[in-house]
């Protein structure tokens, strides 16, 4: 009887210490920024102008060719976080009547983090927020600000070290834009390059 129990006591703490080491393993898969490979200590500014940047309210579309943003980013609990700093936005138009009077990005920094879903690495976003005000004569928002406000999600490419913000990252990261109560669309493709220590290194996410 006694070596019995024995063996069963010695099953409970062998299926424990594996419940430990799994659970350890999901813990230490949380998303990390690198540079050459090798988990980033410290803190880094990374910046870099888009691509292609556009949002999209119901109707109108809003492109800006120089949209720029500078985001500090570091490991902090085995995670990778960061805020965008800034996001200063230049050369802004619409795809039809209305002219774009001011644009600006509010209530910087906004909170990152690094999340994973189904198996990719996406940015999230949080606090996101931009006015804008349009004008013109056949403008039907004229001189009525818009405010966008919300989440973004965009997903990363090691290959090409950038995050591309569309329609599906959003859909997979649960993230939304709104102007008012209206959804609406925001795509860019974002690189990223270090500007203080990691100059010239390799970012990825992993």
């Amino acid at each position: 009887m006694r070596t019995k129990m024995i063996g069963v006591i010695l099953a409970a703490v062998l299926a424990t210490l594996a419940l430990g080491s799994v659970f350890t393993g999901i813990a230490s898969a949380a998303p990390q920024w690198k540079f050459n490979g090798t988990a980033l200590s410290g803190k880094e500014d990374v910046l870099g102008a888009a691509i292609s940047s556009s949002m999209t309210i119901p109707g109108m579309t809003t492109t800006c060719e120089h949209f720029l943003y500078n985001m500090g980013i570091e490991n902090a609990s085995g995670t990778g976080k960061g805020e965008i700093k800034e996001l200063p936005l230049f050369e802004c138009h619409t795809s039809g009547a209305c002219v774009v009077e001011a644009i600006e990005a509010r209530a910087l920094p906004w909170p990152t983090h690094l999340m994973t879903v189904a198996e990719k690495q996406y940015l999230f976003v949080e606090g996101v927020e931009v006015g804008i005000l349009y004008e013109g004569p056949l403008c039907p928002i004229a001189e009525t600000e818009m405010v966008v406000k919300g989440t973004a999600g965009g997903l990363i490419s090691n290959a090409t070290e950038t995050a591309t913000f569309n329609s599906s990252s959003f859909s997979a990261t649960g993230a939304q834009l709104k102007v008012g109560g209206t959804p609406i669309e925001w795509n860019g493709v974002f690189p990223t390059e270090a500007f203080e220590w990691h100059r010239e290194e390799s970012l990825s996410v992993g």
